[in-house]
């Protein structure tokens, strides 16, 4: 999206947007004149694009190229091929490698020609290579380069086009430093670098920022190489210093090129004058125009020229020298271009010169030169904006429309935003609807949209139970690589606001995955919503995201999720949440801790949770014991009971006698006696034996095991009356046999 300034300050982002047309022109002109270098150099560009003329050869490269795009490589393939072609012309070769759309394919199918007696040379060579390094291979592109001279027996040599190729890739994948590596690489296996070597060096460096490694390189290529310097060279070195801030630096270089016996062209001098312009040096750039006319009767300034003469007055808010530098311009003959008018209108409505921007549109429209086009409209409208008249913007939108003249998410974007500023939310919704329906955000074309322009309307949605609609614009501007971290924390409140928590999560993990940290309050409004709704293990994720991003919150919110957690029967992730809470120091709340311990028996998780237990006893806290032992008991799971017991006692922890009575008659009805008699046996070490009503049983379960050493520790430790009792029990069991 082309961002509308609204003050001075911000007036230099804009004009560099708008001038991208007039750069790319100027880049077109370097890259022809980089082309006519490289040809003059034997490295020939091979252009896959270009269209063999029709000829049998041409029809056979096609059919081959069909079967290698639409079958796997294998040893069928191989003999298809054969049965089109015995023998491969160096022109077949090279149209079928031009053809295959998988550069993996075309080095197979490189490699087998040269298995069926097929001698490839340095062109076949060279377009293998550029095939790999446009499609990024460059590890296998590397390897290729050094294995050029083992594949070819020697016939072809290693020469700097090769690696000038290679250079290149690097640079286009952003690995300057790799291209460095192989440009050092050349010396020892012998390959000179020539100037166009150094040229595509010097362009990847200086585009990375890296002046002072430029400027080592182009010092070895005078005093190490010896290799001379030529107008492109100085051309990359200027555009280089004046776009890294450096412009006095540019212009020692252009200053140089005298001593090298190089004429400045067209392009150096629009080089240096852009970056005097934007350094806001334009007196100084106008003087260089001027010294260009003395210079050369042949060296004439352009439309680019002027251009970017009018985009510098107009940054510095001297409209009026813009004015005079536009009238020169016309009065030469030159024919202002769009981008030219565009500059021209945002720098008339920076100052607020709307009736001058009517002059110069009918005089443009009247001649025929110029159409207003969206960047046109758009900064007309963003001037009655800033004015305060939007009703005067919206008249334009509608003149934009008749005129079938294409909006763009600029477009929408100032008119919605100034519309919520006005209140009027109604008229702003509907432009907004137009731009979701249309998926305007979606287009290419211009510049990338930004996501806080929208911040606004994205409110009122939000606010006004729209969540979804303002997400789907969102989304949009996400796909677009837009990334504002306030719209996230907006959509997420909204979906909260209306119970959709779940998409509120989903935003908040595409929020984190940016590296953007959420507040404090998104992620408590996130968790409450998830809560509510029922969806405690995603609060529970929610807060370990929480926690990650330095926000403890409260207490309470802990044992909100933990009852969550174990209303839905969530054991294992309850007893999970209890040991993050005593890492956290988080107090634990004793009811909720003898839930999960009950959930976790529940659901056979019995080492999970005597573990949980332990930590909790560890860390200074308690659980209802009572209780636990009862439920473990009701549930006949004697043999946990028998060791929660033990556990109690350990920790100093009455137990009460009835509770021990049923755990001990119910593992000697299990026959469990070595449990049963252990668990008797700790409770006399404690002196807790003395209220057990079991013992009759516990005796006479042993007695009937003929465990005699027990049952004679038993009865000496048995109330009196008890033993007195014996024998006229026993007596009366022998009568009764």
């Amino acid at each position: 999206m082309i961002a509308i300034p609204t003050s001075r300050s911000r007036a230099l982002p804009f004009f560099a947007k708008q001038f991208c047309k007039l750069i790319y022109q100027e880049l077109h002109v370097a890259v022809r004149h980089y082309s006519q270098i490289i040809r003059n150099h034997g490295d020939e560009e091979l252009d896959a694009n270009v269209k063999p003329k029709a000829s049998t050869k041409t029809n056979k490269a096609k059919s081959m190229a069909r079967l290698i795009n639409s079958k796997t490589w294998s040893s069928e393939l191989e003999s298809s091929l054969s049965s089109l072609s015995s023998s491969f012309s160096k022109t077949t070769v090279l149209q079928v490698l031009r053809l295959i759309k998988t550069p993996s394919k075309a080095l197979q199918f490189f490699n087998w020609v040269s298995q069926m007696g097929f001698s490839h040379n340095d062109q076949s060579y060279f377009l293998m290579l550029e095939i790999l390094g446009r499609a990024r291979n460059l590890n296998v592109a590397r390897n290729f380069l050094f294995s050029i001279k083992r594949k070819s027996n020697g016939m072809v040599k290693l020469e700097d086009r090769f690696f000038n190729s290679l250079i290149r890739s690097y640079g286009r994948a952003g690995l300057f430093q790799e291209s460095v590596k192989l440009f050092t690489s050349m010396k020892s296996v012998g390959v000179s670098p020539s100037v166009v070597t150094f040229n595509s060096l010097l362009l990847i460096l200086l585009k990375r920022g890296r002046t002072n490694m430029a400027q080592s390189v182009f010092d070895e290529m005078l005093s190490t190489y010896g290799v001379t310097p030529d107008t492109y060279t100085f051309n990359i070195l200027i555009r280089g210093f004046c776009k890294n801030s450096m412009v006095d630096e540019g212009f020692r270089y252009f200053k140089e090129m005298s001593r090298f016996k190089c004429d400045p062209d067209i392009v150096t001098y629009n080089t240096l004058i852009d970056g005097l312009c934007i350094a806001g040096k334009v007196k100084i750039a106008h003087n260089v125009v001027k010294g260009m006319i003395k210079k050369s009767a042949d060296l004439n300034p352009d439309v680019v020229t002027y251009t970017t003469l009018v985009r510098g007055y107009c940054m510095k808010q001297e409209i009026d020298e813009a004015l005079v530098v536009f009238q020169e311009m016309v009065n030469k003959g030159l024919k202002p271009n769009e981008v030219t008018y565009n500059t021209l209108i945002k720098g008339l409505c920076e100052v607020q010169r709307i009736d001058k921007i009517k002059e110069i549109l009918e005089g443009a429209l009247g001649s025929g030169g110029f159409t207003p086009d969206t960047c046109t409209f758009n900064t007309l409208m963003n001037a009655h904006c800033n004015a305060g008249n939007v009703n005067e913007a919206m008249s334009a939108f509608e003149r934009m429309m008749e005129l079938k003249v294409q909006p763009d998410s600029a477009t929408y974007s100032v008119l919605i935003r100034n519309l919520c500023q006005r209140g009027d939310f109604e008229r702003a919704e509907q432009l907004f609807d137009e731009l979701l329906d249309k998926e305007i955000l979606l287009r290419d074309d211009g510049c990338t949209p930004l996501v806080a322009a929208y911040k606004s309307i994205f409110e009122f949605l939000c606010k006004n139970g729209k969540t979804n609609k303002a997400e789907r614009v969102f989304r949009q501007l996400m796909k677009r690589g837009t990334q504002d971290p306030p719209s996230y924390k907006t959509l997420i409140m909204g979906h909260c606001r209306e119970g959709t928590c779940e998409a509120g999560h989903e935003l908040l993990v595409l929020m984190l995955r940016r590296d953007f940290v959420p507040d404090f309050e998104t992620y408590q409004s996130l968790i409450d919503g998830l809560l509510l709704k029922g969806e405690p293990l995603l609060a529970y994720q929610t807060l370990e995201k929480m926690l990650k991003s330095s926000h403890v919150p409260k207490t309470s919110t802990f044992h909100s999720i933990l009852a969550g957690l174990l209303e839905k029967g969530c054991a294992r992730e309850s007893a999970s949440f209890i040991v993050l809470m005593l890492e956290g120091k988080i107090r634990q709340n004793v009811n909720l801790s003898t839930h999960t311990i009950r959930s976790l028996f529940s659901s056979g998780l019995r080492d999970k949770a005597f573990q949980i237990v332990g930590l909790l006893y560890d860390n200074g806290y308690v659980v209802g014991m009572e209780e636990l032992i009862v439920f473990l008991s009701q549930n006949r799971k004697l043999i946990e009971a028998h060791k929660m017991i033990l556990f109690c006692l350990e920790k100093h922890q009455n137990v009460d006698s009835g509770t021990c009575d049923t755990v001990i008659e119910g593992l000697c009805k299990m026959k469990k006696l070595s449990e049963a008699f252990r668990l008797y046996y700790e409770l006399v070490e404690k002196g807790h034996h003395h209220q057990l009503s079991c013992l009759e049983d516990l005796r006479v379960a042993l007695e009937a095991a003929g465990r005699s050493e027990e049952v004679k520790f038993l009865t000496k430790r048995m109330p009196q009356k008890w033993q007195s009792d014996k024998p006229a029990e026993t007596s009366s069991r022998v009568q009764g046999h």
